[in-house]
């Protein structure tokens, strides 16, 4: 999106004026204890807040929580960083057993275990409703942040899924510009391939990156051509199986095909496929722009990566692109210090804080002003966000279910274990719990 909106509405063409957020990279380390309030030497008390969160969330919490506590020095805030797998599962335990951190990861909208709709629903998010940033989410957002018109969840702004290029490959195997249809994109793959580089770097391993690139292909193979159907599907009028996400999954294995992937992707983990990029060893990634900065930290130079919408469509005009709300956090309803880690929360969606979050993912912030920033890496996608782009798939789901079969089943397709035809009728059923 390519501003904000403050309380206009916006249709689902719309969605992402402001321009724009799911995958997140995996840093393992240990989940947090139970917070608690320890005596200062002074005399006074020191509130300790505990966070756990996934990898992206790393840099802009180490450089805001530093603000935080300078701000306040009585308030002690411990972060911890979890796989996303671990987070979506053991920490989801540890929600519902009352043993939550004051804060934690939580994902946009419905579709995760860990999504704020889930958590909201079943009585384990603090309202953040009355705090100031809320007042000014765009309506069009408003879906991954609220529930029954109550607000759940912090985020600081919007990402897209592209294709992550190394500049310098793509200049030695003669690409002169990114591809902005189907076949140029094969053709760019095909170029790479025979320069002697892998075109596209797939980690597989990591459940979370199977998904990427069914979804950057999906909004040019399904909502191109019928922008209601996630309102379909609700309503039981459409499926996965026998729309264009058969299209969607059939480009996937094409690619596979050509041998435009590396070998065993599903041997290859998330920092794998970012070293070979990173690296030179391969073209590209399909990837969320949030992990952006993970790929700039592993290359020689950040200027040599930037990135591009993969082109789901043979005719330019009928390509359009996933973006949406960037993972966020939440304040436990049942952890030991709920106001004072709102409080953080309330910190946190100052428009300064919005910014250095969103400028640390490459993230678009989700209100602006003069001092906002957009990442050079991600302009190529503005045009597209006016009325070309859709929330990621998995926000508009409505269990925790479809998501990690979708995993399995493009896992199952790489591996020659499935059909297309039974992995969409998985995620149907998947669907319909």
């Amino acid at each position: 999106m390519t501003g904000l909106l403050h309380g206009a509405k916006v249709s689902r063409g719309q969605f992402l004026r402001m321009m724009g957020g799911l995958a997140v990279a995996a840093t393992a380390t240990a989940c947090s204890t139970r917070p608690e309030t320890t005596a200062t030497t002074g005399g006074g008390a020191t509130t300790e807040l505990k966070f756990v969160g996934v990898a992206d969330q790393k840099a802009p919490m180490d450089e805001l929580v530093g603000a935080y506590q300078k701000a306040k020095p009585a308030v002690r805030i411990t972060a911890s960083y979890a796989p996303t797998d671990q987070v979506q599962t053991s920490l989801r335990t540890r929600l519902g057993a009352g043993n939550a951190p004051d804060l934690h990861v939580v994902y946009p909208g419905n579709g995760s275990a860990m999504s704020m709709a889930q958590i909201a629903e079943a009585g384990l998010l603090a309202d953040l409703s009355a705090q100031p940033w809320a007042a000014t989410v765009p309506a069009g957002f408003k879906p991954a942040f609220q529930l029954d018109g109550k607000t759940y969840i912090y985020s600081a702004g919007s990402s897209v899924i592209g294709a992550v290029y190394n500049k310098k490959v793509f200049d030695k195997a003669g690409i002169d510009a990114p591809p902005t249809t189907w076949n140029e994109f094969l053709a760019a793959c095909d170029k790479l391939k025979k320069a002697g580089v892998v075109p596209i770097a797939l980690g597989a391993q990591t459940p979370w990156v199977t998904q990427l690139i069914t979804y950057a292909l999906v909004p040019s193979t399904v909502y191109a051509k019928d922008p209601t159907f996630d309102d379909k599907q609700l309503a039981g009028q459409a499926t996965f199986a026998g729309s264009g996400w058969q299209d969607a999954m059939e480009m996937y294995l094409e690619l596979q095909k050509r041998g435009y992937f590396n070998d065993n992707p599903n041997g290859t983990t998330f920092e794998q496929q970012t070293s070979m990029v990173a690296g030179g060893k391969a073209g590209m990634a399909v990837q969320v722009s949030a992990v952006l900065p993970d790929f700039r930290k592993a290359a020689a130079s950040p200027d040599d990566l930037s990135m591009f919408p993969v082109p789901g469509a043979d005719d330019a005009g009928s390509v359009w692109i996933p973006a949406g709300v960037v993972v966020g956090l939440g304040a436990a309803a049942k952890g030991g210090n709920v106001e004072e880690a709102k409080a953080f929360i309330d910190f946190l969606g100052k428009q300064e804080n919005i910014n250095a979050w969103a400028k640390a993912i490459s993230a678009i912030p989700l209100t602006q002003d003069d001092s906002s920033t957009i990442d050079p890496a991600v302009e190529s996608f503005l045009p597209f966000t006016k009325d070309r782009a859709v929330p990621f798939m998995d926000q508009r789901w409505p269990n925790a279910e479809v998501q990690p079969v979708h995993f399995a089943v493009v896992q199952e397709l790489l591996a020659g274990e499935s059909t297309i035809d039974e992995a969409l009728k998985k995620m149907d059923e998947a669907y319909r719990k």
